[in-house]
């Protein structure tokens, strides 16, 4: 069974915690292809995705959560944002040599994560995370402890399987009904860490998680198909265009014959305007 780009939500039947997993294949290779970002860079986006996807998972309402993280480094911004239903886009702006090596504080020097949670009706919240972990996921395991007061764990992995990029993670986490135990929770995590790289990137969803918890009674529900989503469009590169004063559009106009080349950050797509095509979004 290919359980490539799917989350699967799961239940402890006698513990009071539930699970997430996720893994990325083709929707990562899509957020890579328009991009030549360094392998730090790389692993760094595949961290924040799976994060993001296992977070999305855990709403109750429709809606959306951004992770951003903006710092004083050679990693000026890392950004994605994932809706409800597992639409996924990413991007990262650098300035300056990002080395293979480097780690996340390197990278980023000082700054912040800040998670963003967008419900499609009513007020969004927003908590600013200090980088003071070595990775993204330990960052936002204390930001669950400390907001949240949920025992979560986060494992998440990025490398290659067959030639091909991969990210893939899981997530535990106490039921908010208070019945859960520490000890049950302390067991779960113990086994949930022995996990390989060929067996998160590798199995399916039902293998690995017999391998982890076969004593354990678990149920699984179906899985959410997971893709690459980035919403850009001609109508939106155009209204963003007429945000410009005409003065600075026609100056644009002339110094690049005629034609303004906008392309998104996300998946890299041109979006071309040129005088006439500008004057008929000025009508409506």
């Amino acid at each position: 069974m290919n359980d490539n780009d799917k989350l699967y939500r799961y239940l402890f039947q006698n513990r009071a915690v539930r699970g997430e997993w996720v893994r990325l294949n083709q929707t990562f290779s899509d957020t890579l292809n328009t991009h030549l970002y360094p392998k730090a860079v790389q692993n760094l986006l595949g961290e924040m995705m799976v994060a993001t996807n296992l977070l999305t998972a855990t709403l109750k309402f429709n809606g959306n959560i951004t992770l951003q993280i903006q710092g004083s480094g050679p990693l000026k911004l890392a950004l994605v944002n994932g809706t409800d239903d597992q639409k996924i886009r990413a991007l990262a702006r650098l300035q300056g040599e990002i080395r293979e090596d480097m780690n996340l504080m390197e990278m980023v020097g000082k700054g912040v994560l800040v998670i963003t949670i967008a419900p499609t009706e009513g007020e969004r919240y927003q908590g600013v995370i200090s980088l003071d972990k070595p990775t993204v996921t330990e960052c936002l395991e204390e930001y669950f402890a400390r907001s949240e007061q949920l025992q979560t764990y986060l494992l998440i992995r990025t490398g290659e399987f067959n030639g091909e990029p991969v990210a893939a993670g899981m997530l535990l986490q106490v039921m908010p009904d208070g019945s859960g135990s520490p000890e049950d929770f302390e067991h779960l995590m113990t086994l949930t860490a022995t996990v390989k790289d060929e067996e998160i990137f590798g199995l399916s969803a039902e293998e690995l998680l017999y391998r982890l918890y076969h004593e354990e009674t678990v149920e699984i529900f179906p899985p959410h198909k997971v893709q690459f989503y980035c919403g850009c469009s001609q109508e939106r590169s155009g209204a963003a265009l007429l945000l410009l004063p005409d003065e600075e559009i026609n100056d644009i106009l002339q110094e690049h014959n005629g034609s303004i080349d906008m392309q998104c950050e996300c998946c890299g797509t041109h979006y071309f305007f040129n005088k006439e095509t500008i004057s008929r979004l000025k009508q409506g």
